[in-house]
């Protein structure tokens, strides 16, 4: 097969056409993914310093979560301590009736002593099931939560022993039953005449104590969950931080590619006229013979 020969203008034309429409098509690349790299062909080394901080962005995404999830462990204890310390209030309130019955009322106070001990009870309950994501914070036997802070090292981390907060931890006693003939009246029992105020004054006290106990568990929780906050918060930012220096390697400016479009469209239509105009000179030529 004949090799078919074209002139100068001609070839210089169409080479200039094709360049055109390569750059046309990489135009409208850019513009329908919004990337000026989509590939290391593009810009080996943007393309790769982008999918880097991206990954690292996902890697701190996954740290967000747990950080996240430990602000919930922490919040599910502070409520349970809040509920705590209602009852023990409750439980205070009981104790002080009880105290202030007439001494030959031991039906009061025994009914009153069954109250106590149900709401004792109900401290011990309430911090068993006081469990987020299998972690308990005050259970008696309380679970340590451990939180990471950093994709880099394992160091970097917040660890947060639990506190029993249950009745026995507290040093809350129940109060004792009334003795039976021929018995010496027990140190917490309340229906004996002779020694019901003293037994219920160590039982204020020993709530008093748990109240202050329960208390200062609380805020050390609340200073771990406000530092969470904060970690949380860098977290966040850190991830926007390094998703839009990616963004900026890799994405394409519209306005300038679809300014690029239209001169590239107009220098393609020109290609092809001048192209046309190279072939006519030809066709010229040959009407001469």
């Amino acid at each position: 097969m004949s090799t078919v020969n074209l002139s100068a203008a001609t070839r210089s034309n169409l080479l200039s056409l094709q360049r055109t429409t390569g750059l046309i098509d990489r135009t409208q690349s850019r513009l329908s993914t919004g990337k000026k790299v989509n590939s290391a062909i593009d810009d080996a080394m943007a393309f790769f310093t982008s999918r880097n901080l991206n990954n690292r962005a996902s890697d701190l995404n996954t740290i967000k979560d747990g950080i996240k999830e430990g602000i919930s462990q922490i919040s599910t204890a502070l409520t349970s301590l809040e509920s705590v310390e209602d009852i023990l209030s409750q439980m205070k309130a009981v104790a002080s009736s009880a105290k202030s019955t007439d001494a030959a009322d031991s039906t009061a106070r025994e009914t009153l002593r069954a109250q106590f001990n149900d709401l004792r009870d109900q401290v011990d309950h309430l911090v068993d099931d006081s469990v987020y994501n299998g972690i308990n914070l005050v259970k008696s036997g309380a679970d340590t939560l451990t939180v990471k802070f950093s994709e880099a090292s394992t160091s970097r981390t917040l660890t947060i022993a639990g506190i029993a907060s249950d009745s026995t931890s507290l040093s809350v006693l129940s109060g004792g039953a009334a003795a039976t003939a021929g018995e010496a009246p027990s140190a917490t029992e309340w229906a004996s005449a002779g020694n019901y105020v003293a037994n219920i004054t160590t039982a204020m006290n020993q709530i008093d104590s748990a109240l202050t106990t329960v208390r200062t568990t609380a805020q050390s929780f609340g200073s771990n969950a406000s530092m969470l906050e904060i970690r949380k918060e860098f977290t966040e930012n850190l991830v926007n931080t390094l998703t839009g220096g990616a963004s900026e390697l890799v994405s394409a400016d519209l306005n300038e590619e679809s300014a690029n479009m239209l001169a590239l469209q107009t220098r393609q239509q020109l290609g092809t006229i001048a192209l046309s105009m190279a072939q006519q000179s030809q066709q010229g030529v040959l009407r001469l013979f």
